[in-house]
């Protein structure tokens, strides 16, 4: 029988890199990122350090890789959501049930929006945090703003609406709804919330 051939020091195993960064960022998400160590990062995903070096690079890397991943995740659900070209109305109500299906994920209770609660704090101290969060806040107030352009053309809502306010005031909502489920408010209080939202906007 041949000999087994040795693996080289730090070479990764075989691994699923999508449900590694997943399951890294399920532990990012519970204890943010300075809560969370090497050691938690290699027990969440089963790879040992150096293969998380390997195939991530260091802590921060492998942070980014989660947030680009989740960012990325987001704004396909978002445009996925349009695909039956629904009313400004229809489109929001999924959009709000869409997200709050993602901060009420898991059996831990509200666990809010990935961004939010990990990159918002980082965004003060790592310029390639706070550039992806600015322009993910600045692409989401971006998507809203064409929604509601659309609306005012097929005459959904008034036609002296700005796009740009409402547009902010929609984004608004989402990260309201983030930091509320996380502080502990109700998926139902939440709806409500966001029903709320939908009528002074389409009203």
């Amino acid at each position: 029988m041949p000999a087994a051939k040795k693996r080289g020091r730090g070479r990764p195993r075989e691994y699923d890199a999508d449900k590694a960064l997943e399951r890294a960022a399920n532990c990012f998400w519970k204890h943010g990122y300075a809560g969370t160590s090497l050691d938690d990062l290699a027990r969440a995903t089963g790879m040992n350090r150096p293969s998380l070096y390997a195939a991530f690079g260091n802590k921060r890397d492998l942070y980014l890789k989660t947030l680009r991943r989740y960012l990325g995740e987001s704004r396909d659900t978002a445009k996925g959501l349009l695909v039956d070209e629904p009313s400004l109305r229809i489109y929001l109500g999924r959009f709000y049930q869409a997200a709050l299906n993602v901060y009420f994920a898991g059996s831990g209770g509200g666990r809010g929006c990935y961004s939010i609660g990990t990159a918002a704090t980082e965004s003060a101290v790592d310029a390639a945090v706070r550039a992806l969060l600015e322009n993910s806040i600045q692409g989401t107030d971006a998507f809203f703003a064409s929604l509601v352009r659309r609306a005012i053309e097929l005459g959904e809502i008034h036609p002296t609406a700005s796009p740009e306010a409402l547009a902010h005031v929609l984004t608004a909502t989402l990260h309201t709804l983030a930091i509320r489920s996380r502080a502990g408010q109700s998926r139902p209080e939440l709806e409500r919330l966001a029903a709320a939202t939908i009528e002074i906007v389409c009203g």
